[in-house]
């Protein structure tokens, strides 16, 4: 059961090692219902790791426990997650994660009500998100729709298959 003590904000620096722990709890459980082993190999070592530059942009958010135990992150960026940067009304949902323990209690959720109003109000209006197969029903209710299955190219010769969503604000 969740308290009171939970807190969302904006993440820092200093939250890179407590990211890292939820990323590394978060995907390989949660991801393996919907990939195979061969996927989940090569993939989980390099998304299962917090980026620090949207650690510090200040459009990241993490939810914490009393004790500092991150139980859901997520944010946007005007960066896609491969870089570059469309117009400026577009943004990009980025490493959207839940703690296992706490799948389905509303936190991420409520990071995502937290990033949604803020890119709004940094004048954004579409915004896109490369889902995992996994999120795609969290993503729905929240307003977004699939608009294509893609490849994520994660490094040379190391793909991974996610669903295109989009929304607008």
């Amino acid at each position: 059961m969740l308290t009171d003590q939970i807190t969302i904000r904006p993440t820092t620096a200093a939250d890179m090692s407590a990211v890292d722990a939820l990323l590394a709890a978060s995907y390989p459980s949660l991801l393996k219902p919907d990939y195979p082993p061969s996927v989940l190999v090569t993939a989980l070592p390099l998304i299962s790791r917090a980026n620090p530059g949207l650690l510090r942009s200040g459009t990241y958010f993490v939810a914490m426990d009393g004790t500092g135990r991150a139980l859901a992150a997520g944010g946007w960026s005007h960066a896609a997650p491969q870089g570059g940067v469309g117009p400026r009304d577009l943004g990009h949902i980025r490493h959207v994660a839940t703690h296992p323990s706490v799948v389905r209690k509303g936190l991420a959720t409520a990071v995502m009500h937290q990033a949604l109003a803020q890119a709004f109000a940094a004048g954004i209006r579409r915004l896109l998100c490369q889902s995992t197969r996994t999120a795609v029903p969290f993503y729905e209710k929240l307003g977004f729709r699939a608009r294509a299955e893609i490849e994520i190219a994660l490094r040379p010769g190391i793909t991974f298959p996610a669903v295109e969503m989009i929304r607008s604000l």
